[in-house]
């Protein structure tokens, strides 16, 4: 069966892999592993070289200058040791099919692009940094696939081109992520309300790709009526690497999913039809009893007859068109109040 936001039951949770391999076959394939372990719905891969994404230069420009863990770097260096090697993605893909995980990836260029499609991508996903590149997001709302855009460099206008620019190719499978793209993302740059904002404004699936330290956000986000989790994943992070600091480990994903999981049954559902428990509660309830021994001929009183818990007598509402009224008959301290004691 083929993705579909609107078939999505519970909150989809994402463990994106980024650099968090090092390199490694093995630990890629045992990330993967882990991830289902911890309650992941799906694997995100990223898909590009270092020459494919920006060039080999030394000159100033190229330098990473963000106030983020990378400042320093050159871009080209940066994505040669993060990059995932193209040649394992078609068994990563296999390894978090057979652990029931849907493997899909972000494409940096076309040829990316063409590279996943071979592979039989699922969802694409569309990086914050390249939100602005219209003809790649052209190009990939062509496929007809799922799409999930990343919001995290974005002004209002280029959400709405971008997400224009997918409608125009006749593609309307598509998911909005509030996203910063700090490394890490402090609290107060987080601004969750933003998901709220997104939902109410364009009226699509909506959700958070988190790089805050922890779980806190991700929790918030479901609360605001995120419908997508992003997080950054790692299997062990005293295998260091660039995207380490700011990752999860097994545990902490796992105590997150399961946050998440609570957090989506105390949401509920809309409804104004009482639980069962809701219903044994009623008990509880203010009823009209008789509170005070009346002979018949009696005139009923806010002294003899008062709006009490349990709730198995008559409802108070009709109170007031009984005062003054009187008895039929002998009425005792105790006993429920009913409209066929009224003369």
């Amino acid at each position: 069966m083929k993705f579909s936001f609107e078939n999505l039951k519970s909150t989809f949770v994402i463990a994106e892999l980024s650099a968090n391999h090092n390199g490694s076959f093995e630990v890629a394939k045992n990330t993967i592993k882990a991830a289902k372990k911890a309650g992941a719905d799906a694997i995100k891969l990223q898909t590009y070289t270092a020459d494919t994404i920006t060039i080999k230069s030394k000159m100033k420009d190229f330098i990473i200058k963000s106030d983020s863990i990378w400042d320093g770097k050159y871009l080209h260096e940066l994505y040669q040791e993060a990059y995932t090697p193209w040649e394992w993605h078609e068994e990563l893909f296999k390894i978090a099919h057979d652990e029931g995980l849907i493997c899909f990836s972000s494409p940096f260029d076309k040829t990316a692009v063409d590279f996943l499609e071979k592979i039989n991508n699922p969802i694409y996903k569309i990086a914050s940094f390249e939100i602005t590149d219209i003809p790649l997001i052209k190009y990939i709302a062509s496929k007809g696939k799922p799409i999930i855009l990343s919001t995290g460099i974005a002004s209002l206008s280029d959400i709405e081109l971008a997400l224009n620019t997918i409608r125009n190719e006749r593609n309307n499978q598509i998911a909005l992520l509030k996203c910063t793209s700090s490394y890490p993302t402090t609290e107060e740059e987080a601004n969750l309300i933003m998901i709220k904002e997104f939902i109410d404004r364009f009226k699509i699936t909506t959700g958070l790709s988190d790089h805050t330290l922890g779980i806190n956000a991700p929790i918030m986000a479901v609360t605001l009526g995120a419908k997508i989790i992003e997080k950054h994943f790692i299997i062990d992070k005293s295998i260091g690497g660039p995207d380490s600091s700011f990752s999860l480990d097994q545990s902490e994903f796992a105590s997150m999913v399961e946050a998440i999981r609570r957090t989506e049954k105390m949401l509920g559902n809309v409804s104004y039809k009482l639980s069962n428990q809701q219903k044994l509660s009623k008990q509880f309830s203010r009823s009209l009893y008789i509170t005070k021994d009346i002979k018949k001929g009696e005139k009923f009183t806010d002294i003899n007859i008062r709006s009490i818990r349990p709730g198995y007598g008559l409802h108070p509402k009709e109170l007031n068109n009984i005062l003054g009224k009187r008895s039929i008959k002998d009425l005792k301290k105790g006993e429920r109040f009913k409209l066929k004691y009224v003369k």
